[in-house]
């Protein structure tokens, strides 16, 4: 049995075309991730916001 050039190319595009489905499922998938990793930190800062303000001393002076 020989290998055709006709053979190669025919398996070469096959390959392609999972690898192109392959990397658009990953694209998505990281923008997905990004998005969740950027509400994450969203979150933790206005937690350490409101955490600092609420927690804060109050001192107060009186004058006579």
């Amino acid at each position: 049995m020989t290998v055709q050039r006709s053979d190669l190319e025919a398996k070469l595009r096959e390959i392609e075309g999972v690898v192109t489905d392959v990397e658009d499922q990953a694209r998505s998938n990281a923008v997905v991730i990004g998005l969740i990793a950027g509400a994450v930190v969203v979150g933790i800062v206005a937690f350490s916001v409101w955490r600092s303000r609420h927690g804060r001393i109050r001192v107060e002076v009186f004058t006579q």
